[in-house]
């Protein structure tokens, strides 16, 4: 689908799989709103035939994507969660073993422990920071090592090449989620990984207007299992959706870094503050894989997580307060959310998994938008106080 490129990853977001239109010279790929494609003779047809399986504005999206993770093939879905069921479906069957990072996103926990142990799947959720307990969590069956980096909602920070390299020896695929990332801070298949996958809705979109999942890999015959998955089951985005996250892509590399540069001053205003227990982010120096986080991700991203002091009424008046922050799920928009995970985004994580996680009454979770910093800092203050 496209290959790998010395062309900067602007320039890549902005161009790449992304040629004017041949028809009118459009600069923006159209909107191709059609199910189904004439064809001049039976089977004989420019490449489309029903949009299910191809559609013209998700090709050229799907190529943009492969570019900026520097991979060969690019799958787009209609969610992340429709990504990784379909990566689940299409790479294992009955009695195989997955090993699983145990602080994870609350919707994939539930497709695996709820839906796929249903069809003989066996999963184990374990420390994939502790490189000895995630070697002891692999057995003859496992096929699969499945990898967040940062994780959701604690923000460890797992060592990508170590954990690929350990599922390459013992006949594993490995698959990051690289949501929290996105393309530009940091690439799983450089780091070894034999998939790559997104929740668009985040980042890579980044407008809070769009449901999507995209998988990368370059390895076809991967691509070519999924593909069928994927098509069979029929879990594929909207042309519009397509659209709308290529506009998106094109300030990705500006967005993001402006994410991060707000989330830095955030994460080191909350260190100091008196009503903060504790604040986790990758950049701070006390953060315990700081020195893996430089080694592996070109920026630390805009997510961060904290504890409050106090406990579950301190939390709710809290979030109850803020007015340029956002009391909503998801992440990753150029608005700033603030959340909740025990309550939120992690209630289908049962509530002995979630204090053993960490994900107490009084964590807080922060996706820094783009905004002023200072207007943001003023309401985190406010609401604290």
């Amino acid at each position: 689908m496209t290959t790998k490129s010395d062309v900067g990853f602007g320039t890549l977001a902005i161009h790449a799989g992304q040629p004017a239109d041949p028809t009118t010279g459009a600069v923006m790929v159209p909107i191709y709103q059609t199910s189904t494609y004439a064809q001049e003779s039976p089977g004989k047809h420019k490449g489309y035939e029903y949009s299910r399986t191809d559609n013209p504005t998700r090709t050229a999206y799907q190529n943009c994507v492969a570019a900026l993770e520097g991979g060969k093939h690019a799958l787009a879905f209609a969610s992340g969660l429709a990504c990784t069921g379909s990566i689940t479906q299409a790479l294992l069957k009955k009695g195989d073993h997955v090993v699983c990072c145990d602080d994870v996103y609350g919707g994939t926990f539930r497709i695996f422990d709820k839906v796929f142990t249903r069809l003989g799947i066996e999963f184990t959720f374990v420390d994939l920071s502790d490189l000895k307990k995630a070697e002891a969590a692999f057995k003859p069956n496992t096929k699969m090592i499945w990898i967040e980096s940062p994780t959701n909602p604690m923000l460890k920070v797992l060592d990508i090449v170590a954990l690929t390299s350990m599922a390459k020896k013992k006949g594993a695929i490995s698959v990051v989620d690289n949501t929290f990332m996105s393309s530009y801070f940091q690439k799983p298949l450089q780091l070894g990984a034999n998939i790559v996958m997104h929740s668009v809705t985040k980042y890579m979109n980044g407008h809070s207007d769009v449901v999507g999942g995209i998988m990368i890999t370059d390895d076809p015959s991967i691509y070519k299992e999924v593909k069928f998955v994927q098509n069979a089951c029929g879990a594929v985005p909207a042309p519009m959706d397509c659209f709308l996250v290529m506009r998106g892509l094109k300030t990705l590399h500006v967005r993001m870094e402006r994410h991060a540069q707000n989330a830095m001053e955030i994460a080191r205003f909350l260190e100091k503050h008196s009503k903060v227990e504790k604040v986790i982010y990758p950049g701070l120096e006390s953060h315990p894989q700081h020195s893996i986080a430089r080694k592996q991700m070109t920026g630390f991203g805009g997510m961060i997580t904290f504890f409050i002091k106090g406990g579950l009424p301190e939390a709710r008046r809290f979030l109850e307060r803020v007015k340029v922050f956002a009391l909503a799920e998801s992440l990753g928009g150029v608005e700033s959310l603030i959340e909740h995970p025990a309550i939120m985004t992690h209630a289908s994580v049962p509530a002995e998994n979630r204090k053993e996680l960490g994900i107490l009454d009084n964590l807080i979770r922060v996706s820094c938008g783009i905004e002023d910093v200072q207007d943001l800092k003023a309401d985190l203050d406010q609401a604290l106080g």
